[in-house]
């Protein structure tokens, strides 16, 4: 589905663009994920729409089939990337599983600032960024998905993402589209 309308309140959500995390091998080039992400922080702060900057310090619990430990990562694995240039105006979620909201205080925090709508990025696009939409959308949210600016660590579960299972969550369309229709919503 094209975009269609970005709501009054709409906050841009970026998952996981961190040190640990742009280093991993993943399908499209990490730094064009951070930088179409930088370019939709920079218009969502220039029309003074919220920002969430969302990163991962930990993995959940439990046992998988990888084989992945589920212990704390790395010193300095949860450093966002300076090209997000952080504000003191952003709202930071620190999350120890796939999605955003799980005990995290970004549900709360949406509500008192009147958002309606969630825009999304990051990486990796089935796993953080999937399960945060997912979430967001059983809340009742209007989800936005910029397809190009998030990326994964395996070329069919993005693929899976963006043509099976984002459609049914939300809107999906580029960074272009996406700007484009800020400016003409806001100006």
């Amino acid at each position: 589905m094209a975009l269609t309308t970005l709501d009054a309140k709409t906050a841009l959500v970026i998952i996981d663009l961190q040190s640990g995390i742009v280093a991993l091998p993943v399908v499209h080039p990490a730094q064009e994920i951070v930088q179409r992400s930088a370019a939709l922080l920079d218009a969502f702060r220039r029309h003074g729409l919220p920002v969430v900057l969302v990163r991962v310090t930990a993995g959940a619990p439990g046992r998988t089939d990888n084989g992945r430990s589920t212990g704390d990562f790395p010193a300095g694995f949860a450093a966002l990337v300076p090209e997000l240039k952080q504000q003191p105006s952003d709202h930071v979620v620190t999350k120890r599983t796939w999605g955003a909201f799980t005990n995290t205080d970004l549900e709360a925090h949406l509500r008192e600032q009147g958002v309606t709508q969630i825009v999304l990025a990051g990486i990796a696009t089935s796993i953080g960024v999937e399960s945060t939409a997912r979430y967001a959308s059983e809340l009742g949210l209007n989800v936005t998905l910029v397809v190009d600016a998030m990326t994964d660590m395996n070329a069919d579960a993005h693929t899976n993402s963006i043509t099976r299972i984002f459609p049914r969550l939300g809107e999906t369309g580029t960074t272009q589209e996406l700007l484009d229709l800020l400016e003409n919503t806001r100006a």
